[in-house]
């Protein structure tokens, strides 16, 4: 503080690279806002610490602005500041302060109020373009540069709706979440007509795929996240309905391998990586960001086939004490092969967890738990692993590790925590922030001017919640398999062979 992010081997600060604005892997992210300690504040909350939460909310309040020359990524800025101050508003907010004590005295909605003056910042994004779909840069203090390109990624574009929306709601203003809308629509409207597939890579303006990649991975993972959370949260029946879409598409197109996890003979599901028109192979990676799909799944009832495709990753895990960035199944080696403490296969193992409460997966966690304090400790932190193989190190720790990956395993953990106990319903953001699932985000006053048809601004209640599958009837894990290996051995020692761990 009040850098954005640490340094973990040098213990500093750092900020965005002022020297080379085309370097986008460091300045997407980092804008010159105190970064990681707005990511981490709902982290701390959850971990029952009230008194560092409030001197963190200070801090916040009294020494970041968003007024400043920064052209970062407007998932980026969403995901991680944006999400963070709406999650911090809503617990400071919460008349019942589950997680204890977490008030903070006079305070008069600042957190909200920058969170609004942000999201006002991106709003330029959405302006001047063709098809809805916003740019994937905007300058805080500028808007949109001239030099930007017309080219964004699925996922960067069209997981907007969960904090655009709950910021829309809190504030009674139904322009953030009816851009963030516009935009879904948008992509989904260009989805393939053959196989309904959306590729990973789009032109803003002319709406043509740019990238015809259809994946789990990065560029498309957390736009199926979002169309399920965006319907958990608001109850819009229409992102439900384009979720079960997408994810019969993705079964029917995505996925190889036996058609059941758990019997049968063949290969162990893995879901591919294909063109968007045809179905067929591009590739023969998988990447580590695709790691959050078995807790997709859970959510969706799906949990049969999240045990298999999570027992994939936890092997890879296990052969290099971390996940490598991609992973070629078909050479069984990292094909890009660092690790930035990346949140997803915790992710999945807790929620995994929590619908089966097999202690095989708090052996998971301790396995993952290990690794990271044997490979990736430094001085000051954690630092990302520059190669999984040969253990370097790079001198980066990226705001997500105290966001998620530090949250989910702390809640693998702690069963005794409120998100477990308060009677409670809490959903995640894909940046790991806690939102309570609360019937003020079910009522807007603006479903006759949101996109779209009139009539789908039905809603559902929670209860309703159905997938569309084949490869299971989403029948809850029998207690009687609780104490058993979520996977019959020779199905476990099949994927073990099939990353080379034996």
């Amino acid at each position: 503080f009040p850098r954005d992010e640490l340094d973990p081997l040098h213990c500093g600060g750092r900020g965005p690279d002022r020297g080379d604005p085309s370097n986008l892997n460091i300045n997407d992210v980092l804008g010159n806002y105190s970064l990681t300690l707005i990511d981490a504040l709902d982290t701390l909350a959850v971990m029952g610490n009230s008194s560092e939460f409030q001197k963190a909310v200070k801090l916040v309040i009294d020494t970041v602005s968003f007024d400043k020359d920064s052209t970062v990524q407007v998932f980026e800025a969403t995901i991680r500041v944006l999400g963070s101050l709406l999650s911090a508003h809503i617990i400071i907010t919460d008349s019942k302060q589950p997680f204890g004590d977490m008030t903070i005295k006079d305070y008069d909605n600042e957190l909200l109020h920058l969170a609004h003056d942000l999201a006002v910042r991106l709003l330029p994004a959405f302006e001047n373009t063709k098809t809805g779909i916003p740019y994937p840069r905007v300058n805080l203090k500028k808007g949109v540069p001239a030099d930007s390109r017309n080219e964004t990624c699925t996922a960067g574009a069209g997981s907007l709706l969960v904090e655009f929306g709950i910021l829309s709601r809190l504030l009674g203003d139904s322009t953030f979440e009816w851009v963030a809308r516009r935009a879904v629509k948008a992509l989904w409207s260009l989805r393939s007509n053959i196989t309904g597939l959306l590729g990973n890579v789009v032109n803003i303006q002319t709406g043509h795929w740019v990238g015809k990649q259809s994946g789990l991975g990065a560029g498309s993972d957390s736009f199926y996240e979002y169309l399920l959370k965006s319907y958990i949260l608001f109850g819009e029946k229409e992102d439900l309905e384009m979720f079960n879409d997408a994810y019969r598409n993705i079964q029917n197109h995505l996925r190889r391998g036996r058609e059941a996890c758990n019997e049968g003979e063949g290969d162990p599901p893995l879901y591919v990586n294909v063109n968007m028109y045809t179905g067929q192979l591009m590739n023969t990676w998988i990447d580590s960001l695709q790691a959050f799909f078995p807790g997709l799944q859970v959510l969706i009832g799906d949990v049969e086939d999240a045990i298999c495709l999570h027992a994939f990753y936890y092997a890879i895990w296990k052969r290099y004490g971390a996940l490598p960035e991609r992973y070629n199944w078909q050479l069984q080696a990292p094909d890009v092969p660092f690790y930035p403490l990346r949140p997803e296969l915790v992710e999945s193992t807790y929620l995994l967890y929590q619908a089966t409460k097999n202690p095989f997966y708090l052996h998971v966690g301790m396995d993952i738990l290990q690794s990271l304090e044997k490979y990736t400790k430094a001085k000051c932190g954690y630092a990302t692993l520059h190669h999984v193989v040969e253990k370097t190190k790079e001198d980066r720790m990226e705001s997500f590790f105290l966001s998620e990956t530090c949250k989910y395993l702390y809640l693998l953990f702690d069963e005794e925590n409120p998100v477990h106990k308060s009677g409670n319903k809490f959903m995640f953001t894909t940046e790991g922030h806690i939102v309570s699932v609360d019937e003020r985000f079910r009522n807007s006053l603006w479903e006759d001017i949101l996109p779209g048809d009139e009539d789908s601004a039905e809603k559902t209640k929670p209860n309703e919640l159905k997938a569309a599958n084949f490869s299971s009837n989403c029948n809850r894990v029998p207690d009687e398999r609780r104490y058993l290996l979520p996977l019959k051995s020779n199905y476990m020692r099949q994927i073990d062979q099939m990353v080379g761990l034996i």
